[in-house]
Parts: structure tokens; C-alpha cells; sequence
């Protein structure tokens, strides 16, 4: 998982104090996490229409622009401000190509928040922890069983497991993410995990991760 490292910490300070490579330091340092988050949560019907890699650049550019009024007034850790601003990105994408264009063929109103991957992600996680046959079959098998015990978790609990072991957010961030605090994260990521290996165990006994 991830914390602030020392050298971003440094590049913090470098860039209050005007330091402008710190500027470029700072914000390349988060790419590959925001690439993996956004192609991790967009709706896969943007995927024909939009590369990960150009929202990233987006959402990098407009940080960029943004980085003072952090400084001076922001509260949240650095990389849980970044990744609001890719949820933003990906929220505005997913209401213009994807909500609109079923509202004026449906008329449907479907949810705001953007479906994506993750459940199905999440499942390929806790296959590729299992020292399985490796076998096509046999692994896909397993993965539909995976995929199916998921489903059967709370909403919260598959969340808290896809920011943590997907995302690899810290325990800080993804109490910022979620609202709530580091120590109701800790017990909601515990509980998630138990209830994981109670509902996987007919299926992958002792190796459930």
C-alpha cells in the first residue's frame, strides 16, 4: 500500500518554496497510480472512445494549474487530490457518452456514479493469490465462483477491498475516499476480508488472501 514518501513530502516543500522542477517531480510521481485507478473505474463502454492515458494527461494539466491554490488551502492528502479530480474527470465523461445518450434513447436515469471493472478485477486478484491448477478451464471456473461469491459481499466491503488491493490506496487515503475515519477503514477492510475468505472457503480453502 501506499503512504507519502520522504522525496514527495521534499517536493512539497521544494515547490512552496518556488521550486519549479519540484512542479513536474510532484505530479509525474503519481502517473502510473492515476492510470491504473482510471482504467481500473471507467464505465469499459468509454473504452472504444477514451484512452486512460489522455485522461490522466487531463487531469495532470488541470493539477497543474491547481497546484498553488493547493498549497495555500488544501486538506487532503496530495494523491487523494489528484484521484478526485480523475473520479470528476471520469464522472463528466461518463454523463456525456454514456447517460446521455441512453436518456434520449431510453429515457432511463441511470446512476451517477460511472459502473466500471472492479468487480471483476477483484476477482481475477484473489484467483491469481490462489497457487491453482493452471489449467485455462479450471482457472476460469474458479474465476466465475469468485465472481459470483463477490456478489454476494456488501457494497461497502467490496469497496474498501478494491481501494486497498486494487488501487493500493493507504489507509489514509482511503478514509479521505470513503468519508470516514483511518480506524472505522481498518475495521471495515478486517471485516471485508473475513467475510471474503467465510463466503470463498467451499471454494479455495485455506488460500484465500
Amino acid at each position: 500500500m501506499h503512504s507519502p514518501s520522504d522525496s514527495e513530502t521534499d517536493d512539497l516543500l521544494r515547490l512552496a518554496s518556488g521550486d519549479a522542477a519540484a512542479r513536474h517531480q510532484l505530479l509525474v510521481r503519481h502517473r502510473e497510480r492515476l492510470h491504473r485507478m482510471v482504467a481500473l473505474r471507467m464505465d469499459p463502454r468509454l473504452r472504444p472512445r477514451v484512452d486512460p492515458s489522455d485522461v490522466v494527461q487531463d487531469v495532470l494539466a488541470k493539477a497543474d494549474g491547481s497546484l498553488d491554490n493547493y498549497l495555500a488551502h488544501g486538506s487532503l492528502p496530495f494523491y487523494a487530490w489528484l484521484r478526485r479530480m480523475a473520479w470528476d474527470r471520469l464522472v463528466d465523461l461518463y454523463r456525456h457518452h454514456v447517460r446521455a445518450h441512453r436518456r434520449s434513447v431510453t429515457r432511463e436515469q441511470p446512476a451517477v456514479d460511472p459502473p466500471d471493472d472492479s468487480a471483476r478485477q477483484l476477482a481475477d486478484w484473489v484467483v491469481d493469490s490462489h497457487p491453482s491448477p493452471s489449467r485455462h478451464l479450471l482457472r476460469e471456473e474458479l474465476r466465475e465462483r469468485v465472481r459470483s461469491a463477490l456478489d454476494r459481499l456488501d457494497d461497502r466491503d467490496r469497496e474498501v477491498l478494491v481501494l486497498r488491493h486494487l488501487e493500493q490506496l493507504s489507509t489514509r487515503e482511503t478514509a479521505v475516499v470513503l468519508g470516514i475515519t483511518e480506524s472505522a477503514v481498518k475495521l471495515r477492510h478486517l471485516r471485508a476480508l473475513q467475510r471474503l475468505r467465510a463466503v470463498l472457503a467451499p471454494q479455495l480453502g485455506e488460500y484465500v488472501p
